[in-house]
């Protein structure tokens, strides 16, 4: 007996060994196979976090928008993202994932690759943003048709009312929240299934004529996310599309993306010099501009401030009672911030072009005495970004090589700045203005925001001069003549022997007083009389 009981024993530990062994193994097996599918483990319980109903407040894509311009301007379709469009939207994310893994290094992936906030699929991913209570003064009625007409000619007579309101804002001073808004940014950059079930925001129309549209070519995008707990809204609003430019997505918009960002940043039509093409008809001459022609051209019903309207007054209409936030990067930032001061709203920006200009071109309505350092819109940037900091001008710039006329420094608003110039060695280089720069090289490794302080004082184009209308001086300006008219009497000069006057001479009367004749001609007289003379 003492013998089976001693095999037995020896048995068993034969197998706990055997299953130590095989243990060991496991492990070994799977920080193996750790090392070589990049992290599986962590993007995984990340994902677990991100992605599941825990009872937390979280933001998740629910619409995309898309708006015509141009000749397509009154096209505005919104498309709601199902679990099936997201499923379709996973497919396409990964099909461009997997070419660009055999294409460029050049070329980025379309989404972040930190560990921590990879994902499968941007349009069913959960976004996580804190949020701070503030009071600022907002107008009293924010109503689109009455803020355009606060913009005409007859409305900037009338002074606005305005109120104290509370209002959620976004924590800046989150790194999450910071990083989870440059992400929306991020995410309007994604390509998505051209099908689905479209819904038209105005008359409907023939699908046929929508060839060139929209995610085709023309257009602006917009997506929006919800967060249902709080019943807030952000629209992301897409930036510019061109290879190299903002280092952002395709470039099936680049040819209205330019046309924008020229009519937007440049201080006269993109008029740089003769050589260039202007993108409207409001220069008159060197360095002279008219500024009522740009500020219509800036409002025309086919720009993109007028179409990110469109998508704005949509979305008050489907989310009547929740808080408004907007965001962009590059000229998706720069949209999102006229918005937000148009309606008084929260925007947080990632390397948006100065704005200010534009701002006060299309007289968007400021808080009366707020102090700077109160105000709700903050732009994020960094010192290597040539397009945040107004510095991509000039002849030999990229940006002028590549057709932009940049030429704007100044932001309303905050400015929040990360000297990586300073803190990492970096050099200016417009490649740095890519999204998922900012986001995986600087947002993602510094241990805290960037402060957001007021700008330094700043002037854009201050050496062009802008006339309130070209054709003012046609109108006023006269040219006055003057001739004098002498009163003349006749004298005797010479007598016969009876003492009758035989010849008579005319001289001036000195006792009369003298009359001035005046006679007007108009500018255009004078030009025509100037042709004639000078043929």
């Amino acid at each position: 007996m003492s013998r089976l009981k001693n095999v037995s024993s020896s048995r068993h530990r034969v197998k706990g060994r055997l299953l130590t062994v095989l243990f060991f193994l496991t492990i070994c097996m799977i920080y193996k196979l750790r090392g070589n599918l990049g992290l599986i483990t962590d993007k995984f319980l990340h994902q677990i976090d991100q992605n599941t109903s825990d009872g937390k407040s979280y933001f998740i894509l629910q619409q995309v928008y898309r708006h015509g311009v141009g000749e397509n301007y009154q096209h505005h379709q919104v498309l709601e993202v199902s679990e099936t469009v997201a499923a379709q939207a996973n497919m396409l994310f990964q099909m461009q994932e997997a070419q660009l893994m055999k294409g460029s290094k050049d070329e980025e992936s379309m989404w972040s690759t930190n560990p921590r906030y990879r994902t499968n699929n941007p349009f069913s991913y959960k976004f996580r943003i804190s949020q701070d209570d503030t009071t600022v003064p907002r107008m009293k009625n924010r109503e689109p048709k009455y803020l355009e007409f606060l913009a005409s000619d007859t409305g900037r007579q009338v002074t606005p009312e305005w109120e104290d309101e509370i209002i959620r804002v976004p924590n800046i001073t989150d790194i999450d929240s910071v990083i989870g808004l440059a992400l929306m940014s991020s995410n309007a950059y994604v390509g998505i299934p051209h099908t689905g079930d479209w819904r038209n925001v105005t008359q409907p129309w023939d699908r046929r004529e929508t060839d060139g549209f929209g995610w085709d070519g023309e257009g602006l995008r917009g997506h929006v996310f919800y967060n249902k707990v709080d019943d807030i809204v952000v629209i992301s609003i897409k930036g510019t599309s061109a290879q190299g430019v903002p280092g952002a997505g395709d470039d099936e918009t680049t040819t209205n993306d330019k046309l924008n960002d020229n009519l937007l940043f440049s201080c006269c039509c993109a008029r740089v010099s003769y050589l260039w093409n202007t993108v409207c008809d409001c220069y008159i001459k060197s360095n002279t501009c008219d500024e009522s022609c740009l500020e219509k051209e800036i409002r025309r019903k086919d720009r993109y401030y007028q179409a990110v309207i469109d998508i704005y007054t949509d979305v008050i209409l489907q989310y009547p009672t929740a808080t408004v936030w907007m965001t962009g990067h590059s000229l998706g930032g720069a949209l999102a911030a006229l918005v937000g001061r148009t309606f008084g709203l929260p925007v947080v920006t990632f390397e948006a072009p100065g704005e200010l200009l534009a701002a006060k071109r299309l007289h968007l309505p400021f808080p009366p005495g707020l102090p700077q350092y109160l105000d709700t819109v903050w732009h994020f940037g960094h010192t290597a970004d040539p397009i945040f900091l107004g510095t991509c001008n000039g002849a030999s710039s990229s940006c002028s090589i590549a057709g932009y006329a940049m030429e704007t420094s100044c932001h309303s608003g905050q400015v929040c700045i990360y000297d990586v110039v300073k803190d990492k060695g970096w050099h200016v280089n417009m490649l740095n203005h890519r999204i998922h720069t900012v986001i995986d090289q600087i947002l993602t490794e510094y241990n805290k925001t960037a402060e957001c302080v007021v700008p330094e004082p700043c002037v854009d184009c201050y050496n062009w001069n802008f006339w309130p209308d070209r054709d003012h001086k046609k109108i006023t300006t006269t040219e006055i003549s003057s001739t004098t008219v002498q009163h003349s009497t006749s004298v005797c000069i010479g007598r016969n022997w009876l003492g009758v006057c035989t010849a008579w001479a005319t001289v001036p009367d000195t006792n009369a007083p003298n009359e001035t004749a005046i006679s007007y001609a108009t500018e255009q007289d004078i030009e025509k009389n100037t042709l004639t003379k000078h043929p």
